[in-house]
């Protein structure tokens, strides 16, 4: 099937080929000040999430960088006030991909650097090529990576390796990635795409609600005390068997009330085929 595009802006454009989705980044060097970049985030992420026939994403920029993130003196000479109101416009498009309520990978090819590796954190799933080069270098520039990046590495792969990495500004392949837990897998440079499209078509064969809850549960529990986490479990599976849920799983355990022989009253036995 070919792709189609559903969107298409100044720095993201969003094609659509079958269940699966790619929000695929125009400029790979963002933009620190201008605002249309978080404005496109919200909307692509709202149109894969919205659209009942995407069942999985990738995140892709091309075959040389995912992305490298903003120029830290697109805001110089701004203000302490301005900074921090654009960098909350910026939060919220970051966070929009992270809540896409469908399994979201991350196809990293090339560099991977600042606050292109916070969007690839946001992601549930990052596929890397052998020759990636991921970092996070903002403290060589005196400053901290802005966009994600100081909570959701630590919370992927620990503080202590999470700090080392953010301190030194350091840059690593993808095999240490790897080893760190920060990339999941790697496949050779020319096949991150492919690699990415079919885990994504997997992902898309799988049941969209109990994906989705499922990454709700997780994502909405992770660092929160363990009973506020069970209690969102629970809120979560109950849901899942709502009559509004269209692929809803059958339960595995019996939820009627048994068959009975019509001449001793026992219970009959199971038919081979469990109906």
């Amino acid at each position: 099937m070919a792709a189609s595009t559903g969107m298409a802006g100044t720095y993201i454009r969003v094609e659509t080929d079958g269940p699966v989705a790619t929000i695929r980044l125009n400029r790979p060097s963002f933009s620190g000040v201008d605002p249309r970049l978080p404005e496109e985030m919200i909307s692509a992420a709202a149109l894969v999430g919205e659209d009942p026939g995407v069942r999985a994403v990738i995140v892709y920029g091309n075959r040389r960088i995912f992305a490298t993130g903003a120029d830290p003196r697109d805001m110089g000479g701004r203000s302490p006030a301005a900074v921090n109101a654009h960098t909350r416009l910026l939060h919220a498009g970051f966070d929009a991909i992270a809540e896409i309520p469908k399994p979201v990978v991350a196809a990293i090819a090339g560099f991977a650097l600042g606050g292109g590796l916070e969007l690839a954190l946001c992601a549930d799933y990052r596929v890397a090529g052998e020759g990636a080069v991921l970092g996070l270098p903002e403290t060589d520039l005196g400053i901290i990576p802005g966009t994600g990046g100081t909570q959701r590495l630590p919370r992927l792969i620990g503080p202590g390796p999470a700090k080392k990495l953010i301190f030194n500004a350091s840059r690593i392949t993808a095999t240490e990635a790897v080893t760190l837990g920060l990339v999941d897998e790697t496949v050779p440079d020319t096949e991150v795409r492919s690699a990415a499209q079919r885990l994504a078509e997997h992902f898309a064969g799988r049941p969209t609600a109990a994906l989705a809850a499922a990454k709700r549960a997780i994502d909405g529990g992770f660092g929160r005390p363990l009973g506020v986490g069970l209690d969102l479990e629970r809120e979560e599976f109950a849901g899942l068997f709502s009559e509004c849920t269209t692929d809803r799983p059958r339960p595995a355990h019996r939820t009627t009330a048994p068959r009975h022989s019509s001449t001793t009253g026992r219970p009959a036995p199971a038919s081979p085929t469990g109906s």
